[in-house]
């Protein structure tokens, strides 16, 4: 690709979900997740591997790089850390001890660990590193890609430097923040310590934590908001002495333990009613709280549309509320709405808002599908097709598609790589695994052998966009699988009685697509287009035309515990691992048991192997 007048690099690292996204001349040419190339999920390292990839996509080399812009602001980081350790007294000595050597050693060097990273890339003279603020990086990562000439935005997360939720607007290719949310008072923080509470994991697992809610009562919501109270516009009061923001003992209060029905739960202990309930009264407070801030951004700006990014904005029950109740029109959510996404609104804000770039409106978005990463050339696919020595069959477009659909239809599980990664958390087309979901049988498989994750967690459908309307109450496109949307109640099956146990109530079909409605008869539906998702909609459109179904499951190709798969390496030895009848790489068929028989044994290999 030859250069023209601008290369923009926009980097986000050192607090979760490192990532690199690239821009040439204010398009936006490449994006992806360290997390893919290292292997190690939520990685917050600086994101060379990721730079790398998208410079490749591009075709340029480092040194024709002109800008480089990093997603928040670390001076305000530690400005922040230092006032909050200062105000937790005594109890804020341990996280000091732990955090200040991140804060002080590693993010204040963030612009001298880039450049350093650039001059291994080829860079002998790399630019000056630019910082922005952290909810300016998530709002116009937001509204700049947005398919609207002018929108509301609204960024809700944990933290970053001090704002903690921002309420904007944007018009062409200017974007203002109007209101913001401080520290302690923060919605994404409240979720995370139940998260914790409940034994998940702080900053990654809050999706189990939304698939458990359904299964609970919210009967402990006066509870949290004793901890947490939430006021008529939406924004959170935060008792940040009593809940001990970021001290390591904040778990461990016995006053917590009283207010919460007990001590947190372990994460090698089982599951309660108890942690169902809590996990189902912070959603409704969640979904409470983004109603009212929506109205409050509403009233502010008088805009029609709405764009979200933050960490809370990837909350899809509570973004299927916001589009069913709330006051917008529209409705556009960044498919990378969390950290990574942080890396390609600096980049886009610094070519818009900084150089002055006027901007121009994309449909349906200037996000391609999201899909933005690097894709698996045919050198790398046959490489590591040959090295592992796994029969594989090659077939013409037609025939890949008509054979992947029958086999679908006959109840197999399917593995998929094909085309660029798609940037952010869902797998959307390019590295799924697909099932019929019409099987009831489906959904224990999944999630027992394939994905080896949790029996109570939803999988999600995608649908032909022209049909969802017949199947879902959803009259606006998801082409990122972002809003939770009701089965349609023509679809859905009477459950006369409730079985007991979350494993048993999962288990109970739902509808007519048991393997992918919720226990409370939701789905997180993706919307397919030609433009969205190419590959998966002529898949979609073969398996519709032999069944009469729509719909697939779609989960993405990782098991438990790993990123998605990047490279042909990677997607045989996963797909070994998790047992799939039929892997597609590229337009190659790969047999599920012959990549466990195989003679180099795939399945030996780990998964973060190099390709």
């Amino acid at each position: 690709m030859s250069r023209g007048s601008g290369v923009v690099l926009g980097v986000s690292c050192d607090f979760h979900d490192a990532a690199a996204a690239l821009l040439v001349d204010g398009r936006v040419v490449a994006a992806a997740e360290e997390e893919r190339f290292s292997r190690v999920k939520h990685d917050a390292g600086l994101p060379e591997a990721a730079t790398r990839a998208c410079l490749e996509v591009a075709g340029l080399g480092a040194d024709e790089i002109d800008h480089v812009v990093f997603y928040e602001k670390p001076l305000l980081v530690a400005s922040r850390f230092l006032a909050t350790k200062q105000a937790q007294g005594p109890w804020g000595y341990r996280s000091f001890v732990r955090d200040a050597p991140q804060v002080f050693g590693r993010s204040l060097m963030v612009g001298y660990r880039v450049a350093a990273m650039l001059r291994r890339l080829g860079a002998p003279s790399p630019p000056t590193v630019r910082f922005l603020e952290h909810h300016l990086s998530h709002a116009a990562s937001a509204y700049l890609p947005s398919p609207f000439e002018r929108a509301c935005v609204v960024t809700i997360d944990g933290i970053g430097e001090w704002a903690t939720a921002t309420i904007g607007v944007g018009s062409h290719h200017r974007l203002e923040l109007l209101e913001e949310l401080r520290f302690p008072d923060s919605l994404g923080l409240l979720y995370s310590f139940v998260t914790a509470y409940c034994g998940f994991r702080p900053n990654r697992d809050e999706y189990q934590l939304m698939g458990l809610a359904p299964y609970g009562h919210p009967r402990f919501v006066d509870e949290l908001s004793q901890l947490a109270g939430i006021g008529p516009d939406g924004a959170p009061t935060v008792r940040a002495r009593d809940l001990r923001w970021y001290a390591s003992s904040a778990l461990e209060r016995r006053a917590l333990h009283g207010l919460l029905g007990g001590p947190p739960r372990r994460r090698d202990e089982p599951l309660t009613e108890r942690d169902a309930d809590l996990a189902a009264s912070v959603q409704q407070l969640i979904e409470q709280a983004v109603l009212r801030i929506a109205a409050r951004a509403h009233d502010l700006t008088g805009e029609t549309a709405v764009c979200l990014a933050g960490g809370v904005a990837l909350n899809c029950v509570a973004n299927g509320r916001l589009l069913r109740e709330g006051p917008f029109e529209e409705l556009w959510v960044q498919p990378a709405a969390g950290d990574a996404g942080g890396a390609l609104g600096a980049a886009l804000a610094y070519w818009h808002l900084e150089l002055g770039h006027r901007r121009d409106v994309a449909t349906p978005d200037a996000m391609s599908g999201a899909l933005l990463g690097p894709e698996p050339g045919e050198d790398r696919i046959a490489a590591a097709l040959d090295g592992a020595e796994v029969p594989h069959r090659r077939l013409d477009e037609g025939a890949l598609v008509a054979e992947v659909a029958r086999r679908l239809a006959d109840g197999e599980v399917v593995a998929w790589c094909r085309g660029r990664m798609e940037y952010g958390p869902r797998a959307l087309g390019s590295r799924s695994i697909l099932a019929d979901p019409r099987r009831p049988d489906v959904r224990a498989r999944l999630n027992a052998m394939v994905k080896g994750r949790e029996e109570f967690r939803p999988f999600a459908p995608a649908v032909l966009a022209e049909h969802a309307a017949e199947w879902f109450e959803l009259d606006h496109p998801s082409p990122y699988m972002l809003v939770v949307a009701p089965v349609r109640s023509d679809r859905l099956r009477s459950v006369e009685t409730e079985p007991e146990g979350f494993e048993a109530r999962a288990a109970v079909p739902r509808s007519e697509i048991p393997a992918c409605t919720h226990v409370d008869g939701s789905a997180r539906v993706q919307t397919v287009t030609q433009a969205s998702s190419p590959a998966l909609r002529r898949l979609l459109e073969a398996f519709h035309e032999l069944t009469g179904c729509p719909i697939l499951v779609n989960t993405s190709f990782n098991r438990a515990g790993e990123p998605i798969v990047e490279s042909p390496a990677q997607a045989l030895a996963s797909a070994a691992a998790g047992g799939v009848d039929l892997l597609v790489l590229g337009d190659r068929l790969v047999e599920g048991a012959d990549l466990l028989a195989g003679a180099a044994n795939p399945a030996d290999q780990p998964t973060g192997a190099p390709a």
